[in-house]
């Protein structure tokens, strides 16, 4: 009898020394790799989030920016007279439809115990009314200001006003900053034009 063991052969070949799979080496180096790849994509991920957040920061202060001038833009132009308060804080005389005058303030609130803290703010009534203030700007650093010009002379340049009776012009300096936990802070920084107080009258 003739038994065949060519098959049991290769199958043993198989089986021995000659199958063979990842070293050491080869496993610690693809994983090293692999943390790599991932360290890189999770990078630019949390970047391009941030940038996103920072974007519809500096939009969302933009449009608030815009928004409150265009407000204060209004009432100086309508003002028949002005109260010079402070820096930082000032009252308009305007008109009403029965041809009496009421009195709006604008300011920046730096009572750390207020609602509209560093807020640039209107307000209904004198400076110190104790009516509600409506936050125009949120997030106002505490370097703003209030300017105060003449009339424009022959000469150019910039000529400011020394008293309520030679101020003409209003300009505001201001800069909203928006911060994130994990994000820089989106500022917005805004010097508007001048306003002319087209019914006040002046003395220069």
């Amino acid at each position: 009898m003739i038994i065949s063991t060519q098959s049991i052969e290769r199958e043993a070949k198989c089986r021995g020394p000659f199958r063979r799979g990842f070293t050491l080496a080869e496993v610690i180096m693809a994983a090293t790799l692999s943390v790599l790849v991932l360290a890189a994509v999770m990078s630019a991920f949390l970047m391009i989030g941030r940038t996103g957040y920072n974007m519809s920061g500096y939009s969302a202060v933009e449009a608030e920016v815009r928004r409150s001038l265009e407000t204060f833009a209004v009432d100086v132009r309508q003002a028949s007279d002005i109260h010079w308060n402070s820096d930082q804080s000032i009252t308009l005389v305007l008109p009403t439809a029965t041809n009496a005058t009421r009195l709006v303030t604008y300011c920046y609130d730096s009572d750390a115990s207020s609602g509209t803290f560093r807020c640039f703010c209107r307000q209904s009534g004198p400076a110190d009314s104790m009516a509600p203030k409506q936050a125009l700007v949120h997030g106002v650093a505490p370097d703003f200001l209030f300017r105060r010009y003449k009339l424009d002379q022959a000469g150019g340049g910039d000529s400011p006003a020394a008293n309520d009776l030679e101020t003409k012009q209003i300009q505001v300096n201001l800069r909203a900053v928006r911060t994130g936990v994990t994000t820089v802070a989106a500022t917005q920084a805004a010097i508007s034009a001048k306003f002319i107080l087209r019914n006040k009258r002046v003395s220069n």
